[in-house]
């Protein structure tokens, strides 16, 4: 097996938070679940409330998803906070920015924080989607951070070029995005630009 096929067969993990959007969480671990993905599931309280109050899930629901394995957010000594267990990268979808400032200043006292920590010192992709807006200075001082130490800053902002009709089209603009970065084919059809008047 090459060290490529290995990579492909690596775990992914993610954390949702208790930011707004708890939709693009959940879509992302459906698709990564339609690729075949083992997936390790974080979800802060905040995030359980914010599950329950947008989509009326419960944490059982993602439970249910192929491939998903849960974690609770205070098991600091989960799989998934050592870097000797290999990913094949780490995100953080939506991501809230009291979570993006843990992890930014190195604060391991979650799961979700440990992950971050243990994704940016092994230079795993490491992926935050963080939704709330306006960004406060903080909030960007701290995105400005994880993006120095190697962290990709994937902001829920859905595209229009492409006409979406749903909000779930919507939705696939942002994870699209996300799966691309991880490595999976796109979800997507490749963009064509646009055509020049003539």
């Amino acid at each position: 097996m090459s060290a490529e096929t290995k990579k492909q067969n690596l775990p992914v993990a993610v954390a949702l938070t208790g930011a707004s959007g708890a939709i693009y969480g959940v879509r992302l671990l459906q698709c990564l679940s339609a690729a075949g993905a083992e997936t390790h599931v974080v979800v802060s309280d905040a995030a359980r409330l914010v599950l329950k109050e947008e989509m009326n899930l419960s944490l059982r629901d993602l439970s249910a998803i192929p491939g998903v394995v849960t974690h609770g957010n205070g098991e600091v000594g989960a799989c998934i906070a050592s870097g000797s267990f290999l990913l094949r990268g780490a995100v953080v979808c939506p991501c809230s920015a009291s979570s993006l400032g843990m992890i930014a200043q190195g604060v391991g006292a979650t799961l979700i924080a440990r992950l971050g920590a243990v994704a940016l010192k092994e230079r795993w992709p490491f992926i935050l989607v963080p939704r709330e807006s306006p960004y406060s200075t903080p909030f960007l001082e701290n995105m400005k951070l994880l993006s120095l130490y190697g962290a990709t800053i994937l902001p829920a902002s859905p595209s229009f070029y492409r006409q979406p009709k749903t909000i779930e089209e919507l939705v696939d603009s942002v994870v699209d995005r996300v799966m691309v970065k991880l490595g999976f084919d796109a979800l997507l059809p490749d963009w064509q630009g646009l055509k020049a008047e003539r």
